[in-house]
């Protein structure tokens, strides 16, 4: 995963890997283009602070959601067809080998059509350029740093702080322990608190499918 040092990983060692890999790379350069119109473009106002304010407050339940129903989709079939979806397919892989590095990140083939979306979106639905640039700037800068605390997580990085080190055990839990809660990445006891997915650790059994989402082998 990294080459440790005498004193072990350290972020200097884990950041040169992390930006090996597609996706911080066009979410920075999203979140630099973004940045960069909404400062020409102006016009700055009350809701350029509030809505930011509101995304860091709702984040964790966006993450538990798209954790919960799109990363750990059950396979399904509709007759001949079965619905199994890129991303769900890709997150099984990553249950099965949680240490292998590529499988952290968002899959290369979502980004043609993920980024497109974060930018065009918020443009459409704000009226307000300027808003619409801010959604776009907070909204790639909360996607970096997702992929900088997941794929910090599954490196030999140990925690230092009391803050990380929570979100780390919480992680290293839903891959270890029992896949079924601690669905929250960026922070911990948020969502899962509100969801009901947040136990006292001591009362969960192992999951013999924690490495084998559903007992789906592919």
């Amino acid at each position: 995963m990294t080459t440790p040092t005498r004193g072990g990983v350290t972020l200097s060692d884990a950041g040169p890997e992390f930006w090996r890999h597609p996706s911080p790379w066009c979410l920075a350069l999203t979140l630099l283009g973004a940045l960069t119109a909404r400062i020409v473009v102006g016009d700055w106002q009350l809701t350029d602070v509030m809505l930011p304010a509101f995304m860091l407050v709702a984040f964790p339940v966006f993450e538990w959601v798209i954790h919960v129903a799109i990363l750990h989709w059950r396979p399904r079939s509709a007759g001949r067809l079965t619905l199994d979806p890129l991303l769900a397919r890709k997150h099984r892989e990553h249950h099965r080998e949680p240490r292998r590095i590529e499988l952290i990140f968002i899959p290369r083939q979502t980004l043609f059509w993920l980024i497109p979306s974060a930018v065009a979106v918020p443009l459409l639905v704000f009226s307000r350029l300027g808003l619409g640039l801010t959604a776009v700037v907070f909204l790639a800068g909360l996607g970096l740093v997702y992929e900088w605390t997941h794929y910090l997580i599954h490196t030999d990085y140990k925690p230092k702080s009391n803050v990380y080190r929570a979100i780390w055990r919480n992680h290293r839990r839903h891959h270890f322990k029992n896949e079924n809660y601690w669905f929250t990445v960026t922070s911990t006891g948020t969502a899962d608190r509100l969801l009901g997915t947040y136990p006292n650790q001591s009362t969960v059994p192992t999951s013999p499918t924690a490495k084998d989402l559903h007992g789906v082998t592919r």
